[in-house]
């Protein structure tokens, strides 16, 4: 079976096959790889979790004696039920050689889930599990918009608040990064807001106001509007937190994207203010101002050719992670200057 499309993978999820098979989920959103791989092994288990049917190993475990997995597999669970195995870190380490025998069987009633991190096409496990008839890969990318409103929707209708358009057009600036991270910022505003009914843009600017999806608004806008101070020291502050220069970089290039279609309405005889006000879902209130400006500095044929900039600078940090601060700040920097000569010659 070949990679699952987005639309396909929480079916899969919320249905695992009954028979045996091989799952690997992986993918740069690690926290999304995470929590797909615990809903999958929940539901295929149905919540049981008797250790005799439930087995987690380590990539290390198998990279050390790559004979364990296919013993694990072939083992029958002595009271019966679904005997699942549950590998951690699987991209760590090759673990073609304990995989390879498994899917080599004839028959196997037992599900192994693999869980790994951002994979490459066409090697490592990707090459050895896409093409299998019983193995299904499961990739996992940051949230894009529909994914962002699914999971508001998911923690305020558990948490019983409605939210405002203001409040969600601030959370989709600030989420996405991170399926975990987001999550555990939407309970953390839910908590917040329990006793009031609704989440307003008050409430998202209290409680997520320091986090470091912020800290990425304010460098992309950094960027933008030519502002080379803030944009170094927010170069300097996400590289020290760790942060992943691939999603730094895709939500720039979302940014771009956004400001290029809002210069077309400009060009079309709008005025930018207009333009801006009127965008659906609305934009954050304090950002208004930056879109604004933005506008007036960008034209459509620079703003094209930054596009290009980013989605280069995008390609480049997901293929590799070393390289991806420095292309990243390189690009970021390359926008921010020519952002900063644009102003000065205005």
């Amino acid at each position: 079976m070949t990679v699952l499309k987005a639309a396909e993978i929480d079916r899969f999820v919320a249905n695992p096959p009954e028979a045996g098979g091989v799952v690997l989920i992986f993918g740069p959103d690690t926290g999304l790889v995470s929590e797909r791989a615990t809903r999958l092994v929940n539901k295929a288990s149905e919540g049981e979790s008797d250790p005799f049917n439930l087995v987690k190993l380590d990539a290390s475990d198998l990279g050390s004696d790559p004979n364990r997995l296919i013993d694990e597999v072939l083992t029958v669970p002595l009271f019966g039920g679904r005997r699942i195995v549950w590998v951690k870190d699987a991209s760590s380490r090759n673990l073609n050689p304990a995989v390879e025998p498994v899917l080599k069987l004839d028959d196997w009633q037992t599900l192994v889930v693999l869980e790994g991190g951002d994979i490459k096409k066409g090697v490592g496990l990707r090459k050895l599990i896409e093409p299998h008839k019983r193995a299904v890969a499961l990739p996992c990318y940051a949230d894009n918009d529909r994914g962002i409103d699914q999971l508001i929707d998911e923690e305020t209708r558990e948490a019983g608040l409605s939210v405002t358009r203001e409040a969600r057009a601030a959370l989709h600036s600030l989420l996405g990064g991170d399926r975990m991270a987001s999550r555990g910022e939407l309970k953390k505003l839910c908590l917040y807001a329990l006793n009031k009914g609704r989440i307003d843009s008050e409430d998202v600017e209290a409680i997520i106001g320091d986090a470091s999806a912020f800290e990425m608004s304010e460098l992309i806008d950094a960027a933008a509007s030519g502002d080379l101070a803030l944009l170094d020291h927010g170069l300097e502050r996400l590289a020290e937190a760790g942060s992943k220069a691939s999603v730094i970089a895709n939500q720039t290039l979302k940014h771009f994207q956004h400001l290029h279609r809002m210069r077309i309405d400009i060009e079309q005889g709008k005025n930018a203010q207009a333009v801006v006000d009127g965008q659906r879902p609305p934009i954050f209130f304090s950002r208004k101002p930056k879109f604004t400006q933005q506008l007036r500095i960008w034209s459509l044929t620079d703003l094209e050719r930054a596009m290009d900039i980013l989605s280069e600078a995008t390609r480049i940090s997901r293929l590799n992670d070393a390289l991806g601060v420095p292309v990243l700040s390189e690009a970021l920097l390359k926008l921010g200057r020519a952002a900063r000569a644009r102003q000065q010659r205005r």
